[in-house]
């Protein structure tokens, strides 16, 4: 298996990441799992865990509500933008659309909120080593004076392995990322060939040259699995990603 995969990978064009293991065997096969790819929206994922840490902690009310106002609003994924001036929203709602629809300014409101300090604190302390949030979606100028955001993939298979395991900062945040995750509405990459009755946990990242997809699918044997890419063709690799989860999929059903 592992030989066929990585041949695939090789074949891509740009900077390219993978990460597998099987959560029964702990069987893994990596390929540049520890290289820094610009995150795009997989650095929704440690903003998300930030939020109901504090939630749990009581740091932030469940009652707090946020307006929405225009100057708040960013292009692209989500709804929020579209949504009338002044609509007011939880921090959990925020963490939802955040994750389920990649909403960018619900991102960038819960960073204001929780700050990106504080949010690269909970990263150290989750033992991630190349994972950092520099900056908030759609800050052209700040991204003009080098500011990005990062990941590796043996980073998320970190947070990944916690969450399935229902340790990642407490058995009921792990539980809400779980239900979080599996309603993901971006399902063109990993979940794309594998039946729908299929629990699949994932978050998705999409810029120019970039598409990642990381995620859990509780097949037979469940198995982690992750793809980067940065500076690629999207549609050569999102084409691998399919191809690739495919095919995992099939052999941990036997």
């Amino acid at each position: 298996m592992q030989e066929k995969i990585i041949k695939l990978l090789e074949g891509c064009s740009g900077k390219i990441g993978f990460y597998y293991k099987d959560l029964n065997t702990k069987n893994e096969i990596k390929y540049n799992e520890d290289v820094k790819f610009m995150a795009a929206s997989i650095v929704k994922l440690p903003i998300l865990i930030e939020a109901l840490r504090r939630l749990e902690s009581k740091d932030i009310s469940d009652l707090e509500k946020i307006a929405i106002t225009k100057y708040m609003k960013v292009p692209s994924c989500g709804a929020l933008t579209y949504m009338h001036d002044g609509i007011e929203v939880t921090i959990r709602d925020l963490c939802n659309l955040m994750i389920i629809l990649s909403d960018n300014t619900a991102t960038n409101v819960l960073i204001d909120r929780l700050g990106i300090d504080e949010i690269n604190k909970t990263i150290k302390n989750l033992g991630l080593k190349n994972t950092i949030l520099s900056r908030k979606m759609y800050d052209m100028e700040s991204k003009k004076l080098g500011n990005e955001n990062y990941f590796s993939l043996s980073d998320m298979a970190i947070i990944l392995e916690s969450i399935h395991n229902e340790t990642l900062i407490s058995q009921s945040v792990s539980k809400e990322i779980k239900t979080i995750m599996k309603e993901q509405q971006i399902n063109h990459k990993i979940p794309y060939y594998i039946p729908e009755d299929v629990t699949i946990l994932h978050k998705t990242g999409e810029a120019d040259g970039i598409t990642h997809d990381i995620g859990i699918v509780y097949s037979k044997n469940p198995f982690i699995i992750g793809f980067a890419s940065n500076e690629t063709n999207i549609q050569e690799f999102e084409d691998i990603i399919r191809k690739i989860s495919r095919f995992i999929y099939e052999e941990s059903e036997k």
